[in-house]
């Protein structure tokens, strides 16, 4: 049972975008750790990030911000490891330091080499200074190189998941990354089938559900 100094201590407060990839990796750290947390909205469409009190807790201007009392984290990666290192229960990352290995390098090639190049800020200065039509070839191309990196990169050690039978880093990175290729941008998984066999994993677990864009409370209504 928690103590009255614990039963105290103020919610977390996640500043999220209910679409971004980002913001979504972090939504299923917490609740595989069973964290409780304010979900603060931070609407990129219409320039909430560019406000002075958003940008006092961060800087760049980017979703997730994770505040927990004292503590303001930014970047997806950052406050994964933080919320790691903080409350360990449920382990994000195996003991096995091949297995370890893996995880952080699926996590590069999504973090580094696909959700950066096809964030709004880029899209939309491609369909501004280019024309609308090289968006979706600039998409399948940045998804596509990266997709088949990743899928030989796991197709040796996958279980279940990713990298095994057990959720690990790697998963939640690839889930948002996943997500967004298939209702988003209407990529084709045939050619990567244990990307896909993951992502079907991930319907049956409701952490993951349950961090899903389209559940939370910033999401359009369905008409």
């Amino acid at each position: 049972m928690a103590n009255s100094g614990e039963e105290k201590k103020e919610k977390m407060k996640l500043y999220s975008y209910w679409r971004s990839s980002c913001a979504h990796r972090v939504r299923i750290a917490l609740n595989l750790k069973g964290l409780d947390y304010e979900y603060v909205p931070v609407n990129l469409l219409r320039g909430d990030q560019h406000s002075p009190e958003f940008r006092k807790i961060n800087p760049m201007g980017f979703v997730p911000a994770l505040v927990d009392g004292d503590v303001v984290v930014s970047d997806s990666l950052a406050i994964v490891m933080y919320l790691e290192e903080k409350y360990p229960q449920r382990p994000l990352l195996p003991p096995d330091l091949h297995k370890r290995a893996i995880n952080y390098q699926a996590v590069s090639i999504v973090s580094s080499s696909i959700q950066p190049l096809q964030n709004l800020t880029v899209l939309k200065l491609i369909e501004e200074k280019i024309n609308p039509e090289e968006k979706s070839a600039w998409l399948n191309n940045v998804i596509g190189k990266g997709f088949q990196a990743l899928e030989k990169l796991l197709v040796g050690c996958s279980g279940k998941y990713a990298t095994g039978d057990e959720v690990f880093l790697a998963d939640l990175f690839l889930a948002p990354q996943i997500h967004g290729a298939i209702t988003r941008f209407q990529i084709d998984m045939g050619p990567y089938p244990t990307l896909e066999k993951c992502y079907e994993a991930y319907k049956g677990l409701s952490e993951f559900q349950d961090a899903v864009p389209e559940k939370q409370p910033d999401a359009p209504s369905l008409p």
